[in-house]
């Protein structure tokens, strides 16, 4: 998630520079100024990004503090006008990731409605995070574990707005579980256990999308994000904008999850020292140590 801020006053390539491997790939942005959101859906689809989502979802106080997030759900009319001006601007897919509720809203009527409203002004996709924002009280983390999850409300949206592409998110882990909630569902958005185990994702584009590409190994995953790494530190690296190692390998450690010597592996790419010296071989260390475990 990037602000319109962010965007229209700072680093635009440092915000919205990916690489090809990406795509399709979607540019989340947060605001709630239809004239800042239009500005920056345009920067987006000119960076080649193929979708942009409008957060209405994120619960913490920094966020409320500029007005955009969860506490937009109490003005669709104000979202719906911000969707209208992306439309109007870009040419590429404009779509909405909010709640099912804010605080102590607890009925169904308030995210249909929201729903409704919003889809009035051209969107087409929601993804619903299928659990309550509580705006005070509650971290960003305690959001996302503590509200319970009402999956029937995701799957009521789906019966009143069959035209509309509805896709869950929250509290999924598993395929199994995928597979169900696309019996009543368009899509699945799987979010924390997609960052902390990622290879469970390895077999998707097969399983869902028909690819028969060969699956990919993890130590083949590994060796393809060591020339990553080395391109991107050459590129951005501490003589070119700063940028080091860690910054690649601290999103890399759920990589090896539930194998043996997974800790081993978590740990050598972990380790400050060692880090230090910015070499992408480190990545094939922590492998070799997994591995002799």
């Amino acid at each position: 998630m990037v602000t319109t801020g962010a965007l229209l006053h700072g680093d635009v390539a440092r915000h919205l520079d990916f690489s090809r491997e990406e795509h399709p790939i979607a540019l989340q942005l947060g605001g709630s100024d239809p004239g800042d959101l239009a500005k920056s859906a345009k920067l987006g689809a000119s960076w080649g990004y193929d979708e942009i989502n409008l957060n209405c979802g994120c619960p913490s106080e920094r966020v409320q503090k500029g007005a955009f997030g969860a506490c937009l759900m109490a003005e669709a009319d104000l979202v719906a006008d911000c969707v209208k001006a992306m439309r109007d601007a870009v040419s590429i897919d404009i779509t909405v990731k909010h709640r099912v509720g804010v605080d102590q809203v607890q009925s169904y009527d308030f995210v249909r409605d929201f729903v409704g409203t919003v889809a009035q002004a051209g969107c087409v996709t929601f993804i619903v995070h299928a659990r309550n924002a509580i705006l005070k009280g509650l971290s960003p983390k305690q959001n996302r574990e503590i509200p319970p999850l009402k999956y029937d409300f995701a799957y009521q949206l789906k019966r009143d707005f069959p035209q509309l592409e509805i896709i869950l998110n929250g509290g999924v882990k598993t395929s199994a579980e995928i597979d169900c909630h696309l019996q009543h569902l368009d899509g699945v958005m799987l979010g924390r256990e997609a960052y902390h185990n990622p290879y469970l994702m390895a077999d998707f584009d097969a399983r869902y999308y028909g690819d028969d590409a060969p699956l990919r190994t993890r130590a083949e995953v590994l060796a393809a994000m060591v020339v990553y790494s080395r391109n991107q530190l050459e590129r951005h690296g501490p003589n070119a904008g700063g940028m080091r190692l860690n910054s690649i390998t601290r999103h890399m450690l759920g990589l090896m999850a539930g194998m043996p010597g997974a800790r081993g592996f978590r740990q050598l790419l972990s380790d400050s020292k060692k880090l230090a010296a910015n070499d992408p071989g480190l990545l094939l260390t922590a492998l070799e140590k997994m591995q002799a475990s």
